[in-house]
């Protein structure tokens, strides 16, 4: 890479690990400063991203007409990770590279990740924020992929690193490939119970549903410590069973003895840097201040607030990919919060108008 690239992108790079760091200590991030620097981050791409740039340009937005807005920014669809390598350097250098699931013609997706500092700096912060406002120094038990089996998950790599980052010093992994090792989580969940030490339980929705399953098989219920907490990461896609957020809450709290407040939905995706987290608000999710959405029509354009469509992510911290992504996700927006509602599946819902407070009922 040149000099002038280099210069620029450590510049980027220094200047939102200062927002990352600001909003952690409480500063939010004004409406004009966001889009100041996200429309700075898509020029960069712009120069650097060459199939960013091409598919850009197919869509009328080049270094000579670019957008004026966050909002105006074209977003490449979550799939075309499995298309090209969207990226402003050179992949054989990147820091972090995470697999998306799914294929496409066999061929899976990547996103390439220039300087891991961001992504461990985002996942931290957004982390500390949402689930440990209290500071907590839990004991991590992850239903979730194990980094020493699936090297390229993001969902592995953050939950790895908040562990090591914000645990008690032990940490397991309870699931070889889809298999739920059972025993071994119930009988450390035990230990956890007798020594009183609260835990972070996260899982996938698939994986809680397992695990749900195995303690009524075998008749046990839990009685977490107080302070424990779960975080649930979505995770039906491609299942056959699927189960709904009331009943998986529902048997989740009589099975753990948790209260649902300490119940948290994560949501992310491979393609961002960034994760949603639960409000507390119904099914409302909230973002760090360098993440925004826009759901948007068939047509592509911004859609009210209340107004279903596609889900549209701007994140800031994609700065060494693309910026802006079209997911398969359907969902509103509320200001800086989203309800999300489900796949593309659900696309006949597009259009229609939810107010918050019967999404908030659901």
């Amino acid at each position: 890479m040149s000099a002038a690239y280099e210069a620029q992108a450590r510049a980027l790079d220094r200047e939102i690990l200062t927002v990352i760091a600001a909003w952690r200590n409480g500063l939010a991030l004004s409406d004009a400063a966001f889009d100041d620097l996200a429309l700075r981050v898509f020029s960069h791409q712009l120069r650097y991203n060459e199939p960013y740039a091409r598919y850009a340009a197919a869509l009328g937005v080049t270094p000579d007409a670019p957008p004026r807005s966050w909002q105006a920014i074209p977003p490449v669809p979550a799939a075309a990770y499995k298309e090209a390598a969207l990226a402003t350097f050179d992949p054989a250098a990147a820091a972090l590279v995470f697999e998306t699931s799914g294929t496409t013609r066999g061929i899976g997706g990547r996103h390439y990740m220039e300087n891991a500092a961001l992504y461990d700096a985002a996942l931290l912060a957004g982390f500390d924020r949402f689930v440990l406002p209290d500071e907590a120094r839990l004991r991590y038990l992850h239903l979730v992929p194990n980094p020493g089996e699936r090297a390229h998950s993001s969902l592995g790599y953050m939950m790895e690193r908040v562990a090591r980052e914000r645990g008690d010093g032990r940490t397991c992994w309870y699931l070889r490939g889809d298999v739920l090792l059972a025993n071994e989580l119930f009988a450390d969940l035990r230990e956890a119970i007798e020594e009183r030490q609260p835990i972070c339980l996260t899982t996938t929705a698939f994986a809680l549903v397992a695990a749900l399953d195995a303690a009524q098989k075998r008749g046990l219920r839990f009685a977490l410590p107080l302070g424990s907490r779960i975080v649930e990461t979505g995770g039906f896609k491609g299942r056959t069973r699927v189960v709904g957020r009331e009943e998986l809450y529902a048997r989740t709290r009589a099975c753990f003895g948790i209260d649902e407040t300490h119940i948290l939905a994560e949501y992310g995706m491979t393609e961002l840097t960034s994760q949603w987290y639960d409000t507390g608000k119904g099914r409302m999710k909230a973002a760090p201040g360098w993440l925004r959405a826009r759901a948007v029509g068939p047509d592509g354009a911004t859609l009210p607030d209340g107004v279903v469509g596609a889900l549209v992510h701007v994140d800031v911290a994609n700065r060494s990919s693309c910026i802006a992504v079209q997911t398969e996700d359907i969902g509103a927006c509320f200001g800086r919060e989203i309800v999300l509602l489900g796949r593309e599946s659900g696309a006949q819902l597009r259009g229609c108008s939810l107010d918050a407070e019967t999404l908030g009922a659901r």
